[in-house]
C-alpha cells in the first residue's frame, strides 16, 4: 500500500535541512533500494528554497509508514513542524500501468 508523507519545516529550519541533506539523501536510496520509496522531494517556499517534502513510500500498514517515517534523519534532526501520513492511491501516470 502507497502512503504520501507530507512534512512541513519548522520556521528558519533551512541550515537544519541543509545539514542533514546527505543523510537523508543515503536514507531515501536505501529505502528505494528495498523497494519502499515510489518518489520523493521538496516543496518550496517564494524564494524556491524547501521548506517541507512530500515522500510517497509503499508499507504494509499505516504503522509501518510512521516507523519509516520516524527513521528519516530529517525526523530524527527535529526538522518538521508536522507530518501528515495518509494512505495514497495511485492512479494516473503511474509508471507501471
Amino acid at each position: 500500500m502507497l502512503f504520501a508523507v507530507l512534512c512541513t519545516d519548522k520556521p528558519n529550519a533551512l541550515q537544519v535541512r541543509m545539514d542533514t541533506r546527505p543523510e537523508h539523501v543515503d536514507f531515501l536510496n536505501d529505502l528505494n533500494a528495498k523497494g519502499g520509496l515510489a518518489f520523493a522531494g521538496p516543496f518550496l517556499d517564494d524564494a524556491g528554497k524547501p521548506n517541507g517534502s512530500l515522500v510517497v513510500i509503499q508499507a504494509e500498514t499505516i504503522e509501518d509508514a510512521r516507523a519509516i517515517a520516524a527513521a528519516d534523519p530529517y525526523a530524527k534532526a527535529g526538522l518538521f513542524a508536522n507530518v501528515d501520513i495518509k494512505p495514497w492511491n495511485w492512479v494516473f501516470n503511474k509508471p507501471e500501468a
